[in-house]
Parts: C-alpha cells; sequence; structure tokens
C-alpha cells in the first residue's frame, strides 16, 4: 500500500489543521479586562469605590471581580434610585456565591450599580461603572517605503504562524514524493 496517498491521508488532514491553526492565530484578539474591585483593597468598607472607578474604561465583555469578606458582606446589583439611596430590598440581581471571591461579567453595555447590604453601604461600599462597546482597533497606515526598516516586517504578528504553515505544508509535500 503506498504511504501518504490521496487527500485523505493523514499527513494531509494535520497540514490542513495547522493551516486552519495558523489562520485563527493570525486573527487580531480582543481580549476582556478583570477589574479586581479596589485593587489590593478589595470589596470591603472605608474604601471610595467612586475614586478607584474613575479613569477606567469598563468594556462590554470585561470582569468585575469581588474579593471580600463572605461571612458579613455581600454584592447586590441594584438600581440607580436604590444605589444613591443604599436600598438593598429589591435588588436586581444578588451575585453573592458565597466564596468571597465572586465575577460580576459585564456583558451589556449600560451602567451598572452594585452595593453591599447590611449597612455597609452607608460604609462606602457601593460603585457604579459604566460599560461601553470597545473602541475600534487601531488602523495601520500606508508603510513608508523610505522610513520602513526590514525588520519591522519580521516583528509582524504573522510572520511566525506563517513559516509554521510552509513548513507543514513543505513536510507534507516531501512525504507524498
Amino acid at each position: 500500500m503506498e504511504r501518504g496517498s490521496g487527500f485523505g491521508s493523514s499527513t494531509m488532514v494535520a497540514a490542513l489543521a495547522v493551516l486552519v491553526f495558523a489562520m485563527v492565530v493570525m486573527v487580531p484578539e480582543v481580549s476582556a479586562t478583570r477589574w479586581t474591585v479596589g485593587s489590593n483593597m478589595g470589596w470591603t468598607s472605608n474604601v471610595n469605590y467612586t475614586i478607584w472607578a474613575q479613569g477606567k474604561h469598563f468594556y462590554n465583555g470585561d470582569w468585575l471581580f469581588f474579593v471580600y469578606d463572605r461571612n458579613q458582606m455581600d454584592i447586590l446589583e441594584v438600581n440607580k434610585t436604590d444605589y444613591a439611596t443604599c436600598n438593598s430590598e429589591h435588588p436586581l440581581h444578588n451575585w453573592t456565591r458565597g466564596a468571597g471571591r465572586d465575577v460580576v461579567p459585564l456583558n451589556v453595555t449600560r451602567d451598572y450599580y452594585f452595593i453591599s447590604s447590611k449597612g455597609f453601604c452607608y460604609g462606602g461600599m457601593k460603585i457604579a461603572v459604566h460599560v461601553e462597546n470597545p473602541p475600534p482597533p487601531p488602523t495601520t497606515s500606508p508603510l513608508n517605503e523610505k522610513s520602513g526598516s526590514p525588520s519591522s516586517i519580521f516583528t509582524s504578528q504573522y510572520v511566525l504562524p506563517t513559516v509554521f504553515v510552509i513548513g507543514s505544508l513543505w513536510d507534507a509535500f516531501l512525504r507524498f514524493l
């Protein structure tokens, strides 16, 4: 039986898989950010979360990571009015899972309001974040032939996957000979 003949051979399938993988790797990725609420202070009283959130951009797809004392505090999502008055009687969602390390997905472009009940909201345990769509990817400017250097071509994200694809295809070609 002849080795490597036909399109159904394992070598051809492997080469095709490498090609598809390389194409996926070359697609620029958009990464979400996991924000630890309060940074190293965590979700606790006597922290001004308005100041903590100031200047940060929260994008659709990001996450809020709350670290807190699970025996005392909680994470309640409320509306704007309940946020302003620290009313925890009718939360929109209770994100408390009991571990003291809870993650809230920011998967809708809107304003989010979070408080801690049991009086902690009055001690400052409340945060409002505005979630927006991510900015568009930066556009590339045309390469200026006079100032472009050959090294800029090799720093591209496409070179390494392309080398792997060419190597795999070459290997598959040699196996057919």
